[in-house]
C-alpha cells in the first residue's frame, strides 16, 4: 500500500523570545519592539510585556490636543491656587465684601446644634470624594481603555486597582492598574471631561505610592472598573 504525503499550509513560526516553533493551531501575539514586529508565544507574552514591547493593538495614544477655552478654572489655575491657599477669595465672599451680596441673618447655635451641624458638614465633605472617583471611574470604563486592561488580564491576571483623588486638586482622580511585571496609571479631570486621560506606564511597583497600591477597586474579563463597597 503506498503512503501519502500531506502538506499543509501552516507557516513556520517560532517566538522571537524563546525561539521556540510555534504547534499548529498556537495563535501568537503581535508586538513591536523598537518599532519591529515581533511574534510572541502565550507563554512569553509576561516576558515581552516586561521588557517593554507594546502590542500592536496597544500603540502609544496621540499627544493631547491643543487646549482649548473651557468653562471654569483650567487645571493649571486650580494647581497654582492649591500650593498657594488662602490667596483666593470665594466669590460670595468677594461679594459680600463689595456690598453686591445679600448676607442671610446669622442665627447662633447652641452647643448641641453647633456639633450636629460641624458632623453634618464632614459627613457631606466625606461625600464629595466618593462622587469625584465613582465620576471618574464612569469616564474611564466610557473609554478606550478597557479594551487594554482586558488584554493584559488575560496574560498577567487580576490587577490591583485603586482610584483615588489627587491632592490638592479639585476634580482630578488618578486610576492605577497594577500587576507584578507593569503597572499604568490613568489621570482623569472630572471637570473636563473632553481634556481626555492622562496615560503613563510604569514596570516596578516601588514607583508606585502605598496608597495605590491598596486596592479599593477591581476589573471584570472586559476590563470595567468598580468601586468596592
Amino acid at each position: 500500500m503506498a503512503t501519502r504525503t500531506i502538506v499543509t499550509s501552516q507557516p513556520d513560526v517560532a517566538c522571537d523570545v524563546c525561539e521556540r516553533r510555534l504547534l499548529r493551531g498556537e495563535q501568537p501575539e503581535l508586538f513591536l519592539a523598537a518599532g519591529q514586529p515581533r511574534t510572541v508565544c502565550d507563554l512569553c507574552v509576561p516576558r515581552a510585556v516586561h521588557n517593554g514591547w507594546l502590542r500592536e493593538s496597544e500603540q502609544p495614544l496621540p499627544a493631547p490636543a491643543a487646549p482649548r477655552p473651557r468653562r471654569g478654572r483650567s487645571l493649571f489655575e486650580r494647581l497654582r491656587a492649591a500650593a498657594r491657599p488662602g490667596e483666593e477669595v470665594r466669590p460670595a465672599r468677594a461679594e459680600a465684601a463689595h456690598g453686591t451680596a445679600e448676607l442671610e441673618p446669622y442665627d447662633f447655635l447652641s452647643a448641641g446644634e453647633a456639633t450636629d451641624a460641624a458632623g453634618t458638614a464632614a459627613d457631606e465633605q466625606g461625600a464629595e470624594e466618593p462622587n469625584v472617583t465613582r465620576l471618574a471611574v464612569e469616564l474611564f470604563n466610557a473609554g478606550e481603555h478597557p479594551r487594554r486592561i482586558a488584554g493584559l488580564m488575560r496574560s498577567l491576571g487580576d490587577p490591583t486597582v485603586s482610584v483615588l483623588p489627587v491632592d490638592g486638586v479639585d476634580g482630578l482622580v488618578s486610576v492605577v492598574v497594577a500587576w507584578e511585571l507593569c503597572w499604568y496609571r490613568y489621570r482623569i479631570d472630572v471637570d473636563d471631561p473632553g481634556a481626555g486621560i492622562e496615560v503613563v506606564q510604569g514596570t516596578e511597583l516601588a514607583e508606585l505610592s502605598r496608597e495605590e497600591c491598596v486596592a479599593n477597586a477591581v476589573a471584570d474579563a472586559l476590563g470595567v472598573l468598580a468601586l468596592l463597597q
